[in-house]
This record gives structure tokens, C-alpha cells and sequence, in this order.
């Protein structure tokens, strides 16, 4: 369910700091009818922690339904209290949902016992299908792969993990040590090329929300061995993918969405809006149809 491509989804907002629901609309759409093979709700890239929790479970509820079972959806739900994780999971639809992207406890820096023991705290606490969420330079906190196995051999539940450290050899590990229906997914748009190479099995992608087309053909033809044709659109994408990140995400792909006319240039503090020079270079790398 969860191979190929995933989009973590921007929240858009008015100008007055209130969510676009209108706009998180056509981006559902803009981004199911480029190809995505499922969509993460209350993400990262979706500025989830500007968000109040009434404001968090309306994303969500709007999502799903908006969505109305086109592709799958995932929620993030995550935090560095075991217990108010937990909590969340209580307070969502999760009977509509169709799994759960769980980050790493962040700031507190546990053990990998303590890792451990968090996740299989959640998997007992659920049915739903789980992708881990390995983003050290975020959480400073690293799963390593022999905690991942264990956790993938003890809890049927826990499918597959969001791996963005940015470690190849620690990718290679992962998906050399994981059983065979457990997926590696990258978290790291422009590396998704040589990750699919060492067996990788797709990605949860920023540059999705605005690349969708070129970016899933991309994808698929990684993952279907076809690799004069990825690596084109790889050397076509990479520019703009890195300037999406290069004052920091949402910033860059918020900026590119409001060029496409899909939502307003508008990111909640502390994050902001792209400089005027990054302005320019997106505007100027943006792939052509």
C-alpha cells in the first residue's frame, strides 16, 4: 500500500493565518491526478506543530474527505511523550485512516531501548498499518537498523519506515536486514534516484505537493529498473528540488505552489516566507511541462 510515491501535504493558509481549505483542495487534487500514491496528513511539511488541535483534526477530517478514498491516507502522529502520542491516537478519526506515519521521540534523545519500547507502545495501541519516521537532523535522535528489524519482526503492524538521514550505508543496511515485505522509503527527495537503486521502495516526498507529474514518472521508472529515463527527469528535478529546501520546508515549496496559483504565499511563525532572491531562483528552475 505504501510503495512508490507518498506526498507530505503543505497546509495552506489565507492571508489572515487561518487554514485554505479551498486551496488544500485543488492541492489534494493537483497532487492524486500527478500521480501520487498516497497522501500524509499532519506531516512536517504541513506545519503541523502551528497547528491547534481542533485545527489538526479539521485538516485530517477534510483530507479524508476530500480525498474520498482515491488513494490512501496516512497521518502523522507522533511526539516525545509515549503517552501523548497515544493520546492523539484516541482523538482521530482512525477508523478512515489507513495508517500512521510516526516520527522518532525528538529533544528527549531516549535509548534505542526506549525507542523501541515508544513504538511498540504504539503498535499495541492500534491495528493500523505503521511507517517509522527517521529524520535525525530533526529529532537528533537516530534509529538504528537493528531497531528497526526488531521492531519489524515483533509488530506485523509495523510496515514500513520514512528513512531521511540522508546515510546511504545506512539505508543499504536497512533494506539488506528488513524482511521482504517490510518498505524502505526515502525521506530525501533527491536521493530517491540511488536509493531505489539499492532497493529502496519509494518515497514520502515534499517536491510532490508541486512536482507531482514528473516526479512520480520518476519514481516508477526507478522502481521499475527503467533508469536512463529516472535518471532525465532526476537531473531535470534537481535543481528545483533543492532550492524547495534551501531556507528551510515548507518555505521553497509554499512559494512554488502560490506560482502555480494553488495556494497563498503564507507560512505560520517561525517559519517564513521564501527571500526575494530564492524567490527568483525557484521561479527561474521551475521544470517545464
Amino acid at each position: 500500500m505504501f510503495n512508490g510515491t507518498g506526498v507530505a501535504l503543505v497546509t495552506p493558509f489565507t492571508t489572515d493565518n487561518s487554514v485554505d481549505y479551498p486551496a488544500l483542495g485543488k492541492i489534494v487534487d493537483a497532487t492524486i491526478a500527478g500521480g501520487v500514491d498516497f497522501l500524509v496528513a499532519l506531516g512536517t511539511t504541513g506545519e503541523t506543530p502551528t497547528l491547534s488541535k481542533e485545527e489538526k483534526k479539521a485538516v485530517l477530517e477534510f483530507i479524508l474527505d476530500h480525498t474520498a478514498k482515491r488513494v490512501p491516507v496516512v497521518v502523522g502522529i507522533g511526539d516525545y511523550s509515549t503517552q501523548a502520542m497515544l493520546d492523539t491516537l484516541q482523538a482521530y478519526p482512525m477508523d478512515r485512516v489507513d495508517g500512521i506515519l510516526s516520527v522518532a521521540p525528538y529533544y528527549n534523545k531516549p535509548s534505542q531501548e526506549g525507542i523501541y519500547r515508544h513504538f511498540k507502545a504504539l503498535a499495541e495501541a492500534t491495528d493500523k498499518p505503521i511507517i517509522l519516521y527517521n529524520v535525525p537532523g530533526r529529532t537528533v535522535t537516530n534509529i538504528l537498523p537493528d531497531t528497526v528489524v526488531r521492531l519489524a519482526q515483533d509488530f506485523k503492524n509495523i510496515v514500513a519506515i520514512k528513512e531521511a538521514s540522508g546515510n546511504i550505508p545506512q539505508c543499504m543496511e536497512l533494506v539488506q536486514k528488513a524482511p521482504e515485505s517490510f518498505s524502505v522509503l526515502s525521506g530525501d527527495d533527491n536521493l530517491i534516484l540511488a536509493q531505489a537503486a539499492i532497493g529502496m521502495k519509494g518515497v514520502i516526498s515534499v517536491a510532490a505537493n508541486c512536482y507531482a507529474k514528473d516526479f512520480c514518472a520518476m519514481v516508477n521508472h526507478a522502481l521499475h529498473n527503467e533508469m536512463d529515463a529516472a535518471r532525465s527527469l532526476h537531473y531535470k528535478l534537481l535543481q528545483p528540488i533543492n532550492l524547495l529546501f534551501a531556507e528551510g520546508n515548507p518555505t521553497g515549496v509554499k512559494y512554488a505552489l502560490h506560482l502555480q496559483g494553488l495556494c497563498e504565499n503564507v507560512l505560520r511563525l517561525p517559519l517564513i516566507p521564501a527571500s526575494s532572491e530564492l524567490e527568483k531562483q525557484i521561479k527561474a528552475s521551475m521544470p517545464q511541462a
